[in-house]
């Protein structure tokens, strides 16, 4: 074999490589920006739509996945993932609310 031939294949290999390397971390950060988005405006709505007011404390998956134009899987998976939001264990399945000490003070009755 000639030595161009392996160099050829050498270089082809290696830029070959890089650009795998390349695809799989854009596509690695692009996944993460999108949960973080998500995750961020699933947030955000819970905190504007539950209270203490009994009965408004948690949101059906189903709600949360409407109003935010994810899908049912999409808003559990982030729900679950999101170390603010937590699963109810009441009566009703898949209702999610957020930590107490997440609502404005407000909503605790101190206007201070």
């Amino acid at each position: 074999m000639d030595m161009k031939v392996i160099d050829g294949i050498i270089v082809g290999a290696f830029g070959g490589a890089a650009a795998g390397v390349v695809v799989y971390a854009v596509q690695y950060f692009h996944q993460k920006i999108v949960f973080f988005v998500e995750c961020r405006r699933v947030h955000k709505w819970l905190a504007e739509h539950t209270t203490l007011e009994p009965g408004k404390e948690f949101r059906s998956t189903r709600t949360i996945a409407s109003w935010n134009n994810i899908t049912e899987d999409r808003a559990r998976f982030i729900c679950s993932a999101h170390k603010k939001i937590y699963l109810s264990t009441g009566p009703k399945e898949d209702m999610w609310g957020i930590h107490l000490k997440q609502f404005p003070r407000k909503d605790f009755g101190n206007d201070t």
